[in-house]
């Protein structure tokens, strides 16, 4: 299969399927000397994973993810210290498949005949004929946008030490749209939402917390903890949530990662409307990013904006904005241009209406990319298809697991996406920049 590598110099290839053993994330291009777990990692995948209340599919994937190789077993030398830490070889994460079902295997198998209308599962079809990973839709799965969350937190790690930051979070859903807020206040407010659900979440509890799975644990040690724990998943139970505390202490919807929160709620209320219909919705997801020096990007045909366009991965996005997007139609020029001041000796802005991309080069504003999420395929309701095998006409009442939308797990998928980009385009820029002459001539 082609098409499953994204990247220059930070490299990210993704393997597996939603009911194969499991999923892969392999990465080059990790610099040496980063302390990088397991709990870290996961702490990202938590707020993406399913099974998670109303608003997400009930299937109980923990997402726990296992580092494979590309960090040193042991302390390589006397009075070293660098037990864990990443050794600039390739990086492997791997996460298993750990709530797969007969029933829900066989459920697929009865219905796979019929694919889903605005799902992948009939050009698929088409294109691998019947070997398909048709089983849970394989790798046309939303389950493969943990492989991105993953690598994404690396990313983060990595771009975090270089001071640039990337928030993603719903801004808006089954209609309902988030008025425009300081970035000043965004950010506390969906850091408060991260904690909630780490708090909250059983599987960070079981595994993380209590120690189970620790740094310097061998590989095959890891595996029984999973094998163990597997067992205990059908009887997982996620603890109450005091939405009122939550609400009045950290001031953030506990299901729903929209910043603001009276429309967190009533975004809830529509969605939730919505589903009781037997129907779905779909939003916008907003990202982010700050601390990007100018110049970042490559033109012609590696322009930042266009690289970030690349978003059109997630399976369920079917549009990209950067900054003013689709709104610089009905804009005049002086309207739109981003006219430039110099304030204090430094360079300003008077707008971001391009997003902080000119060129395909960064300007030094805040980078501001939107995703359009459509609703969710599958739905609890009649719906026109085909057997595409024999080729007749049927009707399809989805029977299996769904997601009432997807808007409020694609947020972490973005906010990884968009750091895996970014991390690529500054290490290329920071490679440009140190064989120029100017940075010759100051060493």
């Amino acid at each position: 299969m082609l098409g499953c590598t994204l990247g220059t110099l930070f490299r990210l290839t993704v393997a597996g399927g939603s009911y194969q053993e499991g999923l892969t994330s392999h990465m080059q291009g990790v610099p040496p000397g980063l302390l990088l777990t397991e709990e870290e990692i996961y702490r990202d995948l938590l707020v993406r994973k399913p099974g998670q209340g109303e608003l997400a599919s009930p299937r109980r994937e923990p997402d726990i993810p296992i580092i494979y190789s590309g960090v040193n077993a042991a302390d390589t030398m006397p009075g070293f210290k660098n037990e864990g830490y990443t050794n600039g070889t390739p990086l492997v994460i791997l996460i298993p498949n750990l709530d797969r079902h007969f029933e829900h295997i066989e459920q697929y198998q009865l219905t796979n005949r019929t694919p889903r209308p605005g799902h992948a599962s009939y050009a698929s079809y088409q294109k691998y004929g019947e070997w398909d990973d048709a089983i849970g839709a394989g790798f046309f799965s939303g389950r493969y946008t943990s492989t991105i969350v993953a690598a994404g937190a690396v990313a983060k790690h990595i771009l975090r030490a270089h001071g640039i930051e990337v928030t993603a979070y719903v801004k808006e859903a089954a209609g309902v749209h988030m008025p425009e807020l300081p970035l000043d206040e965004i950010r506390p407010t969906v850091a408060a939402y991260k904690e909630v659900r780490k708090e909250h979440d059983p599987v960070y509890q079981a595994i993380f917390a209590s120690g189970r799975i620790k740094p310097g644990m061998r590989f095959l040690e890891k595996m029984a903890v999973l094998a163990d724990f597997e067992k205990q998943i059908p009887d997982l139970e996620w603890p109450r949530v005091d939405e009122q505390a939550v609400r009045k202490e950290r001031g953030v919807h506990p299901k729903l990662n929209c910043p603001h929160l009276p429309t967190a709620d009533e975004m809830y209320r529509r969605i939730m409307e919505i589903t009781e219909g037997g129907d779905s919705s779909g939003g916008v997801v907003e990202v982010v990013a700050t601390g990007l020096p100018a110049g970042v990007g490559e033109p012609v045909f590696q322009k930042l904006d266009a690289e970030l366009g690349r978003m059109m991965g997630i399976g369920t996005v079917k549009a990209v904005e950067i900054g003013g997007g689709s709104a610089a139609k009905d804009s005049t020029g002086s309207q739109f241009n981003d006219q430039i001041r110099i304030k204090g000796g430094k360079v300003t802005f008077t707008s971001n209406n391009a997003g902080g991309i000119t060129g395909g080069l960064t300007t030094g504003q805040d980078i501001v990319v939107r995703l359009t999420v459509k609703p969710t395929p599958t739905i609890a309701k009649p719906q026109q298809t085909i057997d595409k095998v024999s080729l007749e006409d049927k009707e399809l009442a989805a029977v299996t697991r769904r997601d009432p939308t997807i808007v409020a797990r694609v947020w972490p998928v973005a906010e990884a996406f968009t750091s895996l980009i970014l991390l690529d385009h500054y290490m290329m820029h920071l490679a440009y920049e140190s064989l120029s002459p100017k940075s010759q001539e100051k060493s």
